[in-house]
């Protein structure tokens, strides 16, 4: 009895661990961008406007500006000195 009860506690577990690790979500373009410039002490500017969000970072060698509607649609340009 205790064997099946083991067993039965054993394959619920796995399934959990299986079942947690797939509902990991991945990292947006977006999110990975934002990320990368706080880490490089970027200066993060935000605003929005009627649903429209834009976000600038800018450091002393690059200038990142995402702009997304309101319809969710994501506009990304990355602009880099070439000094």
């Amino acid at each position: 009895m205790k064997s099946i009860i083991y067993k039965g506690f054993l394959f619920a577990s796995m399934f959990a661990i299986v079942g947690l690790a797939s509902c990991r979500e991945e990292q947006t373009e977006e999110e990975k961008i934002i990320e990368e410039m706080k880490n490089e002490g970027a200066e993060i500017e935000r605003s929005s406007d009627d649903g429209d969000v834009k976000i600038k970072m800018e450091t002393e060698e690059k200038e990142v500006k995402i702009k997304k509607d309101a319809d969710g649609d994501t506009k990304i340009k990355v602009d880099t000195d070439g000094n």
